[in-house]
């Protein structure tokens, strides 16, 4: 006899299972993208200890027949597509027809569905069907999975402490509920409700349902098509950043997926407007034609490949920069939240209700109901700083200085504020056509290891190009004769060195806008004025002066503040001159 088999039905689906259920979020997951294809206007989901011991999700969508029921739990089998031209036009979040045979093999599982005409109930035990029965004929689906894993104990092992467990559902749900507003999302855990959303296809209601009002406020929409993309999101403002990646939300034809790529371009447009160990809060929606993404490159589909990405790269970036550019304004110091103690569990709910009531979107400085349709965005770029006068009272720990005007008072970090002056000053003489120079009396060698050099010679055209006269000067050495005149004066030499290093360090030609700005970034911080450092009255004014000149004068090219205000309202609120 060979040695050659083929695998037994229920053994297949086990090993499909290790690919499609790594955790009992994978399996909300399946259950509730089930549900979204179904046309479930309402999903309902009931974990208990975590998911370990049940998930249950129950719908109103279309339902099954009892045919479709039982013929569901066999692999492969699906409503999704029917011929291999179908492969290129998916439009529903399943398609593989794995989930629920490779779910129903590693748990119990029990059915209950109707399509409006007959109900079925399937009980499904270890991939076996224990049970078909008639049942009631409420329309919609709804199915429990007991004991995960309860015949792979390898499996079961590696599952996570249930508070982990949860953890991992309750975010995923909370992405659900994100890419498509106009499902209303409960989830309940050991009977406790944990997430609910309105359903009500406003997505700003949504994430105000989701991270609450201190977010919601704070986010700024955006929205932007070309030939082949059509984005429409909220990004937020740099002052609410977080620790990781895990609050860039991002759906592709209302996918939640994962994509590096799509990442990096959110990162790159916040670049200058945080630090790099930070990172935002953005829900983005992208639309496109379905064959320019291939979604079939993993059995869980959070991954996708992008056709045109260099096309949608460039969108992403232009269109969240330009939000930021026009919506940003200097951060209040204090943010107003309403003081509750030991309040009654009515005059919260009365306080909640209010604050959905009055809530002002950050992006529309008029006021609207959130029930109502927003008004159109009117954009004025930059308007608080531009028309800013400030008169500097004090210097606060050689660090900050105090100013006021007639509408509060201001503390402006004087570093900050100056690498902001410098940076928009060094990268205007970058992007200058005419460039200046000036020769250096003793010229500077710069030696250097073997794969340093080499890194170094391939950018010596671009060098060239930005004003330093540069050649080689014997072995892994080189020789500037002249720089740039906007290199402050005194610090010619570290500046020089500091662009080697960064040229060494990895930046590439291949992307200028970043060469240039990293260039612009780093000898901004060394141009300024440090910490700790007091400066005179009249240079205090100047530097308050060219900051509002700046083109974006909230924060310093590594993204921390420069300037925050405290206003009339604040400080009297401080001091109870004022009690409301």
């Amino acid at each position: 006899m060979g040695k050659i088999r083929v695998m037994d039905e229920t053994l297949a689906n086990k090993i499909a299972a290790g690919e499609v259920v790594e955790k009992c979020s994978s399996v909300v997951k399946e259950l509730c993208e089930n549900s979204i294809d179904a046309g479930a206007k309402n999903i309902l989901i009931q974990l208990e200890e975590g998911g370990k011991k049940k998930i249950e999700v129950s719908d109103d969508g279309s339902g099954m027949s009892e045919e479709d029921a039982i013929l569901a739990f066999q692999r492969h089998a699906t409503s999704k597509i029917y011929k291999d031209d179908d492969l290129f036009f998916i439009d529903t979040l399943g398609f593989r027809g794995e989930a629920l045979p490779s779910i129903a093999s590693v748990s119990r599982c029990e059915l209950k569905t109707s399509d409006g005409v007959v109900g079925t109930h399937v009980v499904i035990e270890g991939g076996k069907k224990v049970l078909i029965e008639k049942s009631d004929a409420r329309k919609g689906t709804s199915l429990k999975i007991t004991n995960l894993f309860y015949n792979t104990p390898a499996r079961l092992k590696y599952l996570r402490s249930e508070q982990a467990e949860l953890a991992s559902c309750v975010s995923f749900v909370e992405r659900l509920a994100l890419s498509h507003p106009e499902i209303a999302f409960t989830l309940h855990h050991d009977n406790r409700l944990v997430v609910k959303t309105s359903g009500s296809n406003d997505l700003l209601k949504t994430i105000h349902e989701i991270y609450g009002l201190q977010v919601s406020s704070k986010m700024i929409e955006i929205k932007a098509s070309n030939d082949d993309f059509d984005l429409y999101g909220y990004v937020c403002k740099p002052e609410i950043l977080k620790s990781n990646r895990n609050h860039m939300i991002v759906m592709v034809n209302d996918r939640i997926v994962k994509n590096f790529d799509i990442n990096k371009a959110i990162n790159d447009a916040y670049y200058t407007y945080k630090p790099d160990i930070k990172f935002p809060i953005v829900v983005l929606k992208i639309n496109t034609d379905p064959t320019l993404i291939d979604v079939n490159i993993h059995p869980t589909k959070q991954d996708i490949k992008l056709s045109k990405m260099d096309v949608l790269y460039e969108l992403i970036v232009k269109t969240i920069k330009d939000a930021l550019y026009n919506a940003l304004l200097v951060p209040d110091a204090l943010l107003r939240t309403p003081e509750i103690q030991n309040s009654p569990k009515e005059v919260i709910e009365n306080i909640v209700k209010e604050q959905e009531e009055a809530y002002i979107p950050t992006t529309v400085q008029t006021e609207f109901n959130l029930k109502e349709e927003p008004k159109e965005e009117i954009i004025v770029e930059n308007p608080e700083m531009k028309e800013l006068v400030l008169y500097p009272v004090g210097l606060a720990h050689g660090t900050y200085i105090i100013a006021e005007n007639e509408s509060g008072v201001y503390i402006i970090d004087q570093h900050a504020a100056q690498e902001r002056v410098n940076y928009e000053r060094n990268m205007a003489a970058l992007k200058s056509k005419e460039v200046h120079t000036t020769n250096l009396l003793f010229p500077i060698t710069i030696e250097l290891s073997g794969s340093e050099f080499l890194k170094v010679k391939a950018e010596e055209e671009h060098l060239k190009e930005l004003g330093f006269d540069i050649d080689e000067f014997g072995v892994n050495t080189f020789v500037i004769k002249a720089h740039p005149t906007w290199l402050r004066e005194g610090y010619e030499e570290e500046s020089i060195r500091r662009i080697i290093d960064l040229i060494v360090g990895g930046i590439s030609k291949l992307d200028p806008v970043k060469f240039n700005e990293s260039i612009a970034i780093t000898l901004a911080c060394k141009m300024s004025i440090k910490a700790n450092m007091h400066i005179s009255r009249e240079a205090q004014e100047e530097l308050l002066k060219e900051l509002c000149a700046c083109d974006n004068p909230y924060n310093c090219p590594h993204g921390r503040p420069t300037i925050i205000k405290f206003s009339n309202y604040d400080l009297e609120r401080m001091f109870k001159r004022v009690m409301n």
